[in-house]
């Protein structure tokens, strides 16, 4: 999917965007509990960068499991940084966040993160060789050893295990009261503009971005999590 259009959708969901999807928050909590028992290595100042954040539900998370955590919030939908900016201020972390509405290639230098979260965001990139060269852009702001938390949308399309998944996905979709016409909308996007590809695959994709081999911690559904750490060379 083209950025004007991404971003687009997403400002259009950004108002309605936490509400519409809270029936179906155990889901994310179990990411960021794992993602949390991850970052626990971190030092009490960590700085972590998150790619992607929309209205920063896994920021407001960390911030309260991570007292002395910074974050710099990279998102490129204006209407889904400013709904971030009032959860921020409203949770008083504010002055903890740093927030720059764009990609991360606009992002100013800085010193190198401790650790980085990338949720329900390489998905969108359907070129491998552009999804690598997203992680490879994640792995520069990163020091050696600093951990990556990524999930993404995986899953063989070509498969029966697939379609079985999918029918369960989309029911555990309408019981969260999910819009019948967008989750038949979900249906014609996955493969088309999400780019749902096999784990092992997305596994791969991320280390040829310059981490250490990927570890899968979570799934939930079509749902993959994994961490990694940036290589030393």
């Amino acid at each position: 999917m083209k950025r004007e259009a991404l971003e687009a959708l997403f400002d259009q969901q950004a108002a309605t965007y936490d509400q519409q999807w809270n029936k179906l928050a155990p889901v994310r909590d179990g990411l960021h509990l794992l993602i949390g028992a991850v970052f626990s290595a971190l030092s009490d100042d960590a700085r972590v960068l998150c790619i992607g954040a929309g209205t920063g539900a896994e920021i407001i998370y960390l911030s309260q499991r991570f007292a002395g955590h910074h974050f710099t919030i990279v998102e490129p939908s204006a209407a889904m940084l400013d709904v971030c900016r009032r959860q921020a201020e409203g949770h008083g972390i504010a002055s903890r966040c740093e927030f720059h509405h764009g990609y991360l290639d606009s992002l100013a230098p800085s010193a190198p993160f401790d650790a980085a979260t990338s949720l329900m965001v390489s998905q969108f990139i359907l070129e491998p060789k552009d999804r690598s060269a997203f992680f490879r852009s994640i792995a520069q702001r990163l020091q050696p050893g600093g951990y990556l938390a990524s999930a993404d949308l995986a899953s063989d399309m070509e498969s029966l295990a697939y379609h079985n998944q999918l029918d369960i996905w989309t029911r555990m979709l309408s019981t969260g009261e999910v819009p019948s016409d967008m989750v038949e909308r979900f249906r014609t996007m996955y493969g088309r503009d999400v780019a749902v590809t096999p784990p092992e695959r997305v596994s791969e994709i991320i280390a040829s971005g310059g981490f250490n081999t990927p570890v899968l911690i979570y799934q939930a559904g079509l749902i993959h999590a994994w961490y990694a750490t940036r290589a030393q060379a």
